[in-house]
């Protein structure tokens, strides 16, 4: 039974049901010894308390799509047939143009909202270069399928969640394709693609987007492997222009660092209520010590840049919890790289699907303007998407006391630091 499916649900909801009404039948029509008795009552007592801690944990695991299956919960999922020293660039010396075309089935994937908007597809990959073997999750926009349509290239957008997280909660829990649907047949949002990889590879830690040798292959995965598949399997424009990748809170530290890495596989990159200094997810193997932490730090890797990087940076949050690493990525930021930081309030949600759910618009109308897809005019008819926007903008960077080092890493509270999802 599926971890996050309907039966299991039902199951557990009648469960505690019955967990409720037995006390109630049978609390004074026990019979038999004392002892018996009371070990009975202890029993049933129990089993209502176990019922209602699995109930409450079931709606909140679906509802923020924590765990996408048993082996995710239990610790016991390990998706990585091998993890080869790559090199610097992840590919390893192979020439990436040279490889054969990855051809993929694709299924109508279950769980909530995967039915929604068109449905999503998935398909199980197993990446050449990364030694990655998990699924990757594909939305199709309501023009891709239309014979107007039938030469066009589309732009794409990878999703990566947050950790704990499944791929899944960018249609589930984000609802991200049921809020695009329409724009994009209105044109106010260009008609993106969107994939979402598996990013929880190893069992009980978040691999930081990195490569490990030895361990993980997780940037080579999302950067090459699952590009790869995708332009090998649907009518995608070449990367970097028509690439951009986006995440929330852990899945945003990797948006940024992958696109910080990798300008020419990526254009643009979204980070909401995410850091730059990888400590700042106590799970993540990218902080296991100073070479692999400054490695995967998009501020150092930005501000070291011999060369600053053609891609756009967006960045939402609130003090402490995603605006400071924002703000530290523009302090050094050169052209033509560029930084768009939104400032949220904190009475906006706080680290969660209530906090990032209502940005999924804003932050697509950005991608439609930045990615050069079309000039994407708001209800006033005015141009979006330019300058430092703010539900509230404070006239000052708001950096709670922080160090210099702290706004670098984006963990400038203690809230920030120890924060995940």
């Amino acid at each position: 039974m599926s971890l996050t499916g309907t039966p299991f649900l039902y199951t557990t909801i009648v469960l505690s049901v019955v967990a409720v009404i037995l006390p109630l039948v049978l609390w004074s029509r026990m019979r038999g010894p004392r002892p018996l008795r009371a070990a009975a009552r202890v029993l049933m007592l129990l089993f209502a308390q176990g019922t209602a801690v699995t109930l409450v944990f079931v709606l909140v695991n679906n509802q923020n799509n924590l765990y996408d299956n048993w082996a995710d919960l239990f610790g016991t999922g390990n998706h990585v047939q091998q993890a080869a020293d790559l090199g610097r660039d992840g590919t390893g010396g192979i020439a990436l143009k040279r490889l054969p075309k990855v051809r993929q089935n694709f299924e109508q994937a279950d769980g909530p909202g995967m039915h929604a908007a068109g449905g999503v597809r998935v398909t199980q990959l197993k990446g050449r270069v990364s030694g990655v073997n998990a699924e990757v999750y594909v939305w199709l926009p309501p023009q891709y399928n239309e014979p107007a349509y039938r030469n066009k290239k589309f732009p794409v957008v990878e999703l990566l969640p947050g950790y704990p997280g499944s791929a899944k909660a960018w249609f589930g829990s984000m609802k991200t394709h049921e809020q695009l649907l329409p724009l994009m047949r209105s044109g106010r949002v260009a008609p993106f693609i969107l994939v979402a990889p598996r990013t929880n590879l190893l069992a009980g830690v978040d691999t930081g987007c990195a490569n490990i040798p030895g361990q993980v292959n997780a940037d080579s995965w999302l950067s090459i492997d699952v590009p790869k598949m995708v332009m090998d399997n649907f009518r995608t424009q070449p990367a970097p222009q028509g690439w951009a990748v986006a995440g929330y809170s852990a899945g945003a530290h990797c948006a940024v660092k992958l696109a910080v890495a990798h300008p020419d596989r990526y254009r643009a990159a979204v980070s909401m209520s995410g850091y730059n200094d990888p400590i700042g997810e106590r799970n993540s193997l990218a902080a296991q010590n100073p070479t692999l932490r400054a490695e995967n730090n998009p501020y150092l890797l930005l501000k070291k840049a011999p060369v600053p990087p053609r891609i756009a940076l967006y960045f939402s949050g609130e003090s402490g919890d995603g605006y400071q690493a924002g703000v530290a990525l523009e302090s050094v930021a050169k052209a033509p790289t560029t930084v768009h930081v939104v400032f949220l309030p904190r009475s906006a949600g706080g680290h969660t699907m209530a906090l990032w759910r209502p940005q999924v618009t804003p932050v697509f109308r950005w991608l439609t303007l930045e990615m050069g897809q079309n000039r994407a005019r708001g209800a006033d008819g005015s141009l979006t998407g330019t300058g430092r926007s703010a539900g509230s903008t404070p006239p000052t960077p708001s950096s709670d006391g922080s160090t210099r080092a702290a706004l670098a890493s984006g963990t400038s509270s203690p809230a920030g630091a120890g924060r995940k999802r």
